[in-house]
């Protein structure tokens, strides 16, 4: 029999080694409103988050000044007042690539107030990124609804 003791990273979120999104990128962003700006969803000192200016869909795309290994991403979507099914698609590009790599596509029904909160946590060993895109669709039936993200951080 074969066996390898594996050490597991049991390290909460609050422990993780986030990286400085505001010094190591660019933000590239289709809108934002002023009083929620994208800076405030890629800090860790401010939660009110980043909304867009206005409905339909958007992307955030993190440019950075040097490609970076990730190897954990998490979003955190909170939506108080209405009901709707969002979809984000996040994808990556490494310095050599001409086209994005697709990381995950996930949907989520939020049902104020049982369900307003989703957070996603993706465990992934991403080399040399350098581009990191989050696209949201806030709500894939059409309503007349602005994206939002309270938080987005990397490790």
């Amino acid at each position: 029999m074969r066996k390898r003791l594996t050490i597991s990273d049991s390290r909460s979120l609050s422990d993780q080694a986030w990286l400085n999104l505001e010094t190591a990128a660019t933000v590239e962003l289709t809108s934002e409103d002023e009083r929620h700006p994208i800076e405030a969803a890629l800090s860790s000192r401010d939660r009110q988050g980043w909304r867009a200016s206005g409905p339909g869909p958007q992307t955030i795309r993190l440019v950075f000044d040097q490609p970076q290994r990730v190897r954990r991403i998490n979003l955190v979507f909170n939506e108080a007042e209405s009901a709707r099914t969002q979809e984000f698609v996040l994808r990556w590009r490494s310095e050599a690539d001409q086209g994005f790599r697709e990381i995950v596509r996930q949907q989520w029904n939020f049902s104020p107030p049982q369900t307003a909160r989703e957070i996603e946590d993706y465990q992934v060993d991403l080399a040399s990124v350098k581009v990191l895109e989050l696209e949201i669709v806030p709500d894939i039936g059409g309503g007349n609804t602005s994206a939002s993200l309270e938080n987005l951080r990397l490790a």
